[in-house]
């Protein structure tokens, strides 16, 4: 995701590859790194860090501790530290860095093809036209949606971060169904693909709901109203907001290790 947010921010020429540094310890992510001219390349933390405004944290949670010990020596106080660790909170990073200046995010997989959603929660250090650049930052990979509350980045996991893998989940069940009609694999991955992205644009360009919509794609004793009243007789609404239930669960139990 580090590297998706990179490529972002040069795509949309908000910053230059000079202005990029990228801290990597993998000689192989180094290389590829070097190849794609993606900012400058370090393999450790140095006095370079003090000369940027931004740092952004975009290493796996188990790994938070080990990585602040490195990096806090070169902490300074103009310094904006955002995060993209899962399940880390502001309060962590700010002690463990001794900065007031945190930004938390939740950005979802589409970020790497600029259509994701990153929700993000700025600490009360961070003055407004800070704020305002980040925003502009993390909008170069889809939509951004400001928290006000640290909790509703637990639900903002639920819905968005976690959220493409349900739509992959009742995609599959729809391919292997076609596959069972007949169709062949290809086929019936290009009609799912291309429903979803017909319904999306629909969506999009209209103001109707998605009720109003089933409605129109609905006709009284039809086939698309037969598949509609099974899926509510087998509760499948529910089961899905249950899902997300069960995933925000899981987001604060996380949150709170």
């Amino acid at each position: 995701m580090g590297r998706s947010f990179a490529e972002s921010f040069l795509n949309a020429k908000i910053l230059t590859s000079k202005q990029l540094t990228v801290i990597e310890k993998d000689h192989a992510q180094i290389q590829e790194l070097h190849r794609m001219k993606i900012g400058q390349i370090y393999n450790e933390f140095d006095e370079y860090i003090t000369e940027k405004d931004l740092i952004i944290l975009a290493v796996k949670p188990q790994d938070a501790q080990s990585m602040y010990g490195k990096l806090k020596p070169f902490i300074r106080e103009h310094h904006i530290v955002l995060t993209i660790m899962a399940g880390v909170q502001i309060a962590e990073v700010s002690e463990h860095l001794g900065t007031a200046k945190v930004v938390r995010t939740m950005p979802n997989l589409p970020c790497k093809v600029g259509l994701g959603v990153t929700g993000f929660m700025v600490s009360e250090a961070i003055p407004q036209k800070d704020i305002d650049f980040i925003r502009k930052l993390l909008e170069t990979t889809g939509v951004s949606i400001q928290l006000y509350e640290e909790d509703k980045l637990n639900a903002i996991t639920a819905i968005s971060g976690s959220g493409p893998a349900y739509i992959f989940y009742f995609m599959d069940a729809m391919i292997q169904q076609a596959v069972s009609y007949g169709f062949s694999y290809t086929e019936a991955s290009k009609m799912v693909e291309q429903t979803f992205l017909g319904a999306i644009e629909l969506y999009k360009v209209n103001d109707l709901s998605c009720k109003e919509w089933m409605s129109r794609v609905a006709s009284k004793g039809g086939t698309t109203e037969a598949a509609l009243k099974h899926f509510q007789q087998t509760q499948v609404g529910d089961n899905i907001r249950k899902g997300l239930d069960a995933a925000l669960e899981r987001s604060r139990e996380l949150s709170n290790k």
